[in-house]
């Protein structure tokens, strides 16, 4: 008698997303675009700015310093045409959503299926901010930001304790970024992870996880 034998693909049980926010749900906050835009508009000088930013951009995203701090060190350590609070206002108006990722995210959550957690490296008052604004609350249980954990990516460290402080194991999770760099992390202690270039890629990247709403 012939056995029919069949093979049966299990995927991976995934119970908790890990989200990078800007280049993913939303525009980046504070990066070199929006730090261009926002040299032009004021007319500031580029190189001199760039060098007192990379010099406080560190202790900036990882909670150390304020915005007020970090502004008074890298403009207004001298007299300017504009103030500290229209300076603000520009820069958190370069925010933008991304809107069909954002719905993606909002229907997995609502699903009840995942834990839903950020994972980005943010200053605090932009941070805050964007969470806000765009709704973020209601589709997130956790923001693991480096303004509030001291730590960056790719250090490996947020990705540990990213394990730790959800106590999931690194086989049930998946890290949504889209830069390699921040992925590696994630990949070398076992989590699953996905580049994202567009929402469409995402979905399919998701299904491929058994990851929908």
């Amino acid at each position: 008698m012939w056995r029919c034998t069949q093979w049966v693909i299990l995927l991976p049980q995934i119970t908790a997303i890990f989200w990078d926010v800007g280049g993913v749900l939303l525009s980046n906050a504070w990066d070199r675009e929006q730090r261009r835009h926002a040299l032009e508009h004021f007319k500031l000088d580029e190189a001199e700015f760039n060098d007192r930013h990379e010099m406080v951009v560190s202790s900036f995203e990882r909670g150390k310093i304020s915005l007020d701090q970090y502004l008074e060190r890298t403009i207004f350590y001298r007299k300017r045409p504009f103030t500290p609070a229209e300076f603000q206002e520009y820069m958190f108006s370069l925010s933008q959503p991304f809107s069909d990722v954002l719905e993606l995210a909002r229907g997995l959550a609502k699903s009840a299926k995942y834990l839903m957690c950020t994972m980005n490296n943010e200053s605090q008052e932009l941070n805050e901010y964007r969470i806000g604004q765009f709704g973020l609350r209601d589709i997130f249980a956790l923001f693991l930001s480096s303004c509030y954990v001291g730590l960056r990516k790719p250090e490996e460290g947020i990705y540990h304790l990213a394990l730790e402080v959800t106590q999931k194991m690194p086989e049930e999770c998946c890290f949504i970024d889209d830069r390699a760099l921040n992925l590696e992390g994630a990949a070398r202690l076992g989590m699953h992870t996905i580049r994202m270039a567009n929402a469409e890629q995402l979905r399919a990247e998701l299904l491929k996880l058994g990851i929908a709403a």
